[in-house]
């Protein structure tokens, strides 16, 4: 199991994101939080509301996860980053298992 993190502009567009993941059942579940991010780009220091998405699947799905996000984020170098989860209880994980077992079709 891999927790995926990327932030977004919108909640609309991360809710569009993570509604599309879960239809093609890349994900089992994801979650968003709104979020006040300081960052340098480009030689200026920016400061932005955002919303974090988190994805919650298989870490054979990462690729096609990290190409989704990198076509569909407004983001020039949007930040796609997969954490393993090393503990997790044996019922979820079989229930994430279960939810994305569709995802090489």
């Amino acid at each position: 199991m891999i927790y995926i993190i990327t932030n977004l502009q919108t909640k609309e567009l991360a809710q569009k994101i993570g509604k599309n993941l879960l239809e093609k059942r890349l994900v089992a579940c994801y979650n968003l939080f709104p979020i006040e991010s300081a960052y340098w780009w480009k030689g200026k220091i920016l400061e932005e509301a955002e919303v974090t998405l988190i994805l919650k699947t298989i870490e054979k799905n990462f690729p096609k996860i990290e190409s989704f996000i990198n076509k569909n984020s407004v983001y020039e170098m949007p930040e796609i980053a997969a954490v393993k989860v090393d503990k997790a209880n044996k019922s979820y994980l079989s229930w994430l298992d279960g939810e994305t077992r569709y995802s090489d079709t």
